[in-house]
This record gives structure tokens, sequence and C-alpha cells, in this order.
């Protein structure tokens, strides 16, 4: 646990993308920052820049954010008093290296903050895709008139939907949590978690290829790590049933696109990706027109007001730092393994 700084306020600096910096801190969040520690007037983005040394001389505390440099073994050197360090954001694979690690830096994330508009968006496209409201849509605009709603296929809907949901990542128990109200079926495919916790959970626990086999909408939320790239599979994507929907709000890379793309066009699946590989796909690439696939730019994460939500986290975890209290959302070492 931190030892608090005696009689001392903590040292504090930005390190980040300055854009980022005025897009996740408004002007509220800087202050509650100043009151908890005397921080920098500028941002650091280029950390071997001389004005950004003379800055890291004196921290004990890096606020960092979406485009913080590597806090490498140069960067440590210009930083002897660096103790801590607080991401604004989700993953810190980036930025934190085994040096922070070496030197015993405490770090903490605002991972589980971002998790939840991830899940709020995955489970709008469960549900939306379930009613097929997209295509309903498209083609209500079409027609200029209702189609005979009595004769709508028995596939449609959401009632005893089977939703398969690939790895309890943060985000993957937060859409669980989702999932309770609604009167789905939930399996899970995960090799970290035994019966007793899938019980916990409220979910079955299944293997890679039943979850794909039995779900009528598949959502992804394993991190990308050397084992899990090309997970999804083009055996796995051909097992889906007819109109089954793929979500991917991961990593583009965890799912073969090529195999994707082929059922997609064919019209054999369905699916909305959030992520692909690489972001952006080429202009010409066929699932720009694909009219089975929904492609957003990365938009589940948070944005617009909700940054908030990981300014008041990183707000907060310096709080508790600055008492001596430890962080609430530590990232620990160890996990690394198994986190994004």
């Amino acid at each position: 646990m931190t030892e608090p700084l005696p009689g001392l306020r903590p040292r504090a600096a930005l390190a980040m993308s300055p854009d980022v910096a005025s897009a996740v801190l408004d002007p509220e969040s800087r202050a509650a920052l100043g009151a908890l520690c005397d921080l920098a007037p500028t941002v650091l983005e280029d950390l071997t820049a001389p004005a950004a040394r003379a800055v890291l001389a004196d921290v004990d505390l890096l606020v960092t954010g979406w485009g913080c440099p590597p806090l490498d073994d140069d960067v440590l050197r210009a930083a002897p008093r660096l103790r801590a360090v607080v991401h604004t954001a989700g993953s810190v694979r980036g930025h934190v290296t085994d040096a922070c690690w070496e030197r015993g830096i405490e770090v903490s994330s605002a991972a589980a903050a971002n998790a939840l508009p991830v899940a709020e968006y995955t489970l709008a496209m469960i549900l939306l895709t379930g009613k097929r409201a997209l295509e309903s849509a498209r083609d209500y605009r079409t027609a200029r008139a209702r189609t005979d709603w009595l004769r709508t296929p028995r596939t449609v809907g959401n009632h005893r939907r089977t939703v398969g949901v690939l790895s309890a990542s943060l985000i993957g128990r937060r859409v669980i949590d989702l999932l309770r109200p609604h009167d789905v079926e939930v399996l899970l495919h995960d090799p970290y978690v035994d019966d007793a916790e899938a019980a916990r959970l409220g979910v079955r626990r299944v293997d890679l290829a039943e979850l794909f086999r039995r779900s009528d909408t598949v959502s992804v939320h394993t991190p990308l790590l050397p084992e899990t790239r090309g997970l999804v599979s083009r055996e796995l994507i051909g097992s889906m049933g007819p109109d089954a929907v793929l979500i991917n709000t991961a990593r583009g890379a965890v799912v073969d696109q090529d195999a994707l793309t082929d059922a997609a066009v064919a019209g054999r699946i369905r699916a909305v990706l959030d992520v692909t590989d690489p972001e952006v796909l080429p202009p010409e690439h066929p699932l720009w027109d694909c009219e089975h696939v929904l492609l957003t730019p990365h938009l589940a994460g948070s944005q617009g007001n909700e940054w908030r939500r990981l300014a008041d986290t990183a707000v907060s975890e310096i709080a508790r730092w600055a008492r001596g209290e430890g962080f609430l959302h530590p990232v620990r070492r160890e996990r690394l393994a198994f986190q994004a």
C-alpha cells in the first residue's frame, strides 16, 4: 500500500496527447486534480523534450491517457521520484513497460469505467439485431409502407435468444450483468472460468465450438494476445447458424476477417463490427457495402460526456493514493497477460 507523503502534496503531470487532455479532462476535472496535487501546467506529449524532462525530474505521479509515450528506462531515469501512474483510459500495455514494474511503480487504470459504455453498446446491438431493427428500418425507408408484421419469422425477436459471450473480461462481465433482466440464455467461453464461477455469474460455461454452434449472437470480448490472434477462426464462423450475429467490440485481429467477410457477403451470418483489422478498412473492402454488416468507428468505448466517468475515476484514485490507501483499480503485472 502507498505510504502518504507526510505534509506534502504530490507533484503530478499529465502525460498524453494534448488533444486527449482537452477532451477527457474538462476544466472541472482539472480543478479537482489541482485540489489534490501540484499539477504541472503543461501536458507532456514528448517525454524526451528538455521542458518535459524538467517537469519529470520532480513528479511523484503521472496522469496518463491516450497518446502517452512508453515509460521506458530512459524516461524513468529522468523521473527519479515517480511512484505512481494513473491512466485515464483502459489498457496500459502501450505505455507501462517492464521498467515501471521493476521500479515498483504503482499503476491504476480506468478500464472498469470504460467497460460500461462498451457493455451498453453491446447490449444495444444484441437487442437491435435480435429484432432485425436495422434491416426493418432500411426496408421501411425503401417501401414507405409497413410490411405484414403478422408474417414476421419466428427467428426474429429476443425471447429466449441464446447469447454467447467470448471471455469474462471486465467488459464481458458487464455485458453479462446487463443481460440479466432480459429473457435470454447466456453461454460463456473463458478457459480461466470454472463451473462454480460460471454459476455465480449466472451463465453456462461451454467450450469454444459449442459457443459458436449454439449461439444466436456471439459477442467477442477477449483481449488481443498472441494466443488470441485469429481465435475466431473460419471453422468457428462456419459453424454459426443461419442468420446468427457476430458482434466484435474487442480487437479486429481476434477474428479471421477474411472468413467473416466471406460469410457475411454470402448472407450466411450478420455482423456488428466496432473494430476491424486494420482500422480503418481500405476503401475497396467488401465489408463497407455489405448489407449484412454494421460498421461503426470504434465508438463503443467512452466518448463525449462518458469521458467524465474516466476523469472522475482518475481523480478518485489519486485521492486514495494521496491518503496512502492504495488504488481501488490497481493494474497488476501478473494479470497483464489476461488483459487488453
